[in-house]
């Protein structure tokens, strides 16, 4: 069964869906996206209780007016709703952004999060990595030309050229920014988030043992393969998978991603109990 809720943080009102039952997995779309994003990458009748809040300006979620935004503002938030259903041990997981929170949050709740899931994730342990320059120019525009304007330049950008050879799938994600009807207020989500980093450094994530699975697809200039193999590389007890292109095969890619996270819970946490140590 599927709830939705919806809970007040600081001036924000936060979107909360939670479905299925059991231990908790908390799992987190990626910048722009929704919890319909992350439905499409977790399998039905996984056996859990998936908890997904969307953050300040995303799917039903306002903005508020804390400034700026940052990853560490949303984990913020994303404990806060745990805490609202008053779960305390859970599984942290996302796409992109979500897995910069599950991961920031693998740091500063360490007595809570017993395994992550990272999925393309697109930060490693830099602040404003050069694979998110995109979002920046994009926020840039936003900010500066009208939306018709603004999507003229960058479509016709050196950057939107490499991208319609490299990775197709994510210049048509980055244009649709143009097409969100809260574009202009969407633009200081977009611009704070991609110069923020996770606030965690390689020596910490290094003494993270807990069990984690990386995910990563070629084809993906914003989510590079490189981060995620570092990233398995640092985690001491990571698994690492590559999975088909989503930008060349579509259904073939959420089908191995569902497969693998499916493999990996049951493996890793099927005879044990999240609710207590």
């Amino acid at each position: 069964m599927k709830t939705h809720i919806t809970f007040r943080r600081d001036d924000a009102d936060l979107s909360l869906h939670e479905s299925g039952a059991g231990d908790a997995l908390v799992f987190q779309h990626g910048l722009g996206g929704s919890e319909a994003q992350v439905a499409e990458v977790l399998p039905q009748g996984l056996g859990w209780r998936r908890i997904t809040t969307e953050c300040r300006g995303h799917g039903s979620s306002t903005l508020g007016t804390r400034r700026p935004f940052s990853i560490a503002m949303f984990a913020a938030d994303i404990i806060a709703a745990a805490d609202e259903k008053g779960i305390g041990r859970f599984i942290a997981g996302g796409i992109s952004m979500g897995a910069a929170i599950a991961l920031h949050l693998a740091k500063t709740h360490r007595e809570r999060v017993m395994g992550l899931i990272l999925v393309r994730p697109a930060w490693s342990f830099a602040r404003a990595p050069d694979n998110l320059e995109p979002i920046r120019e994009i926020a840039a525009l936003l900010r500066s030309r009208s939306l018709a304007e603004g999507r003229a330049i960058f479509a016709s950008s050196l950057t939107a050229e490499r991208l319609r050879l490299e990775a197709p799938d994510n210049l048509a994600s980055l244009l649709g920014y143009f097409e969100r009807p809260d574009a202009l207020a969407f633009a200081d989500v977009l611009g704070d988030i991609a110069s923020d980093g996770t606030g965690v450094s390689q020596e910490d994530a290094a003494s993270l043992a807990i069990p984690a699975l990386v995910l990563a697809n070629r084809q993906d200039a914003i989510h590079p393969l490189a981060v995620a193999q570092l990233m398995a590389d640092t985690l001491p007890d990571a698994h690492f998978l590559e999975v088909p292109a989503k930008a060349a095969a579509r259904e073939a890619h959420f089908a191995a991603v569902q497969t693998v996270i499916r493999q990996f819970l049951d493996t890793q946490f099927k005879h044990r109990s999240l609710a207590h140590p």
